[in-house]
């Protein structure tokens, strides 16, 4: 059996601390006695990429925003899938998820932040969405466990309505807004058309093979 080695701990602003462990070739990145991502589980943060860039219509060069960098497979499938005019800003709220890109899972993060499409900014993307009004095709949240917040409680404005009315005005016309959960929500389904969203509820599973838990993405685009 192989065991579980802790070998990093990062502190959340605001509260709280992640932990990162390896286990044989694996990570997992864990808070409390919750398990927050696996690198064994990647498919529906890289379909929160993939499937919205196939939802912005052959644009030519667009602009996306990623809250949350995880372990990076929403930024790299994002990379593999955009042209070379594509720009793709990064907020990351944890510096030291940053440090672990850089440090131990650098084989991991196969240099996704260092390509020349990558902005990394570090802090809140609530930040990012505030200031960027009109400038963003596409606002991807990978950010806590989704509409229902565990790992920072101030993660909860980012789903609320008028955390949902500053993505909507971040957004370009038909622009798209979608956010990876870990589960359903009908109340936050319902917030998301209530905030003017077209909205598109679609079930992946957690492993690029098809298997695993089933996680939610909702597709929101703003008219």
């Amino acid at each position: 059996m192989k065991v579980r080695e802790l070998i990093g701990t990062a502190a959340v602003p605001g509260g709280g601390e992640l932990h990162l462990f390896r286990r044989g070739g694996d990570f997992i990145i864990a808070i409390g006695g919750n398990e927050l991502m696996s690198s064994r589980m990647s498919g529906s943060e890289e379909a929160l990429a993939t499937m919205s860039y196939a939802r912005l219509a052959g644009r030519k060069a667009p602009h996306l925003l990623i809250g949350g960098y995880g372990m990076g497979f929403t930024l790299r499938a994002a990379l593999a899938a955009l042209g070379p005019d594509a720009k793709i800003t990064v907020a990351e709220l944890v510096p030291g998820i940053i440090d672990w890109a850089r440090g131990a899972m650098a084989e991991l993060a196969a240099g996704a932040l260092d390509d020349p499409r990558v902005e990394l900014v570090v802090g809140d993307v609530a930040a990012a969405i505030a200031d960027g009004r009109g400038q963003y095709d596409a606002i991807l949240l990978d950010v806590d466990n989704g509409p229902d917040a565990l790992t920072h409680e101030a993660n909860d404005r980012i789903y609320s309505a008028a955390g949902l009315a500053a993505a909507k005005a971040a957004l370009t016309r038909g622009g798209i807004l979608a956010i990876w959960s870990a589960a359903p929500d009908a109340r936050f389904t319902r917030r998301l058309a209530a905030a003017g969203f077209r909205v598109d509820e679609v079930g992946v599973r957690a492993r690029s093979n098809g298997k695993g838990a089933r996680h939610v993405i909702w597709f929101a685009t703003a008219g």
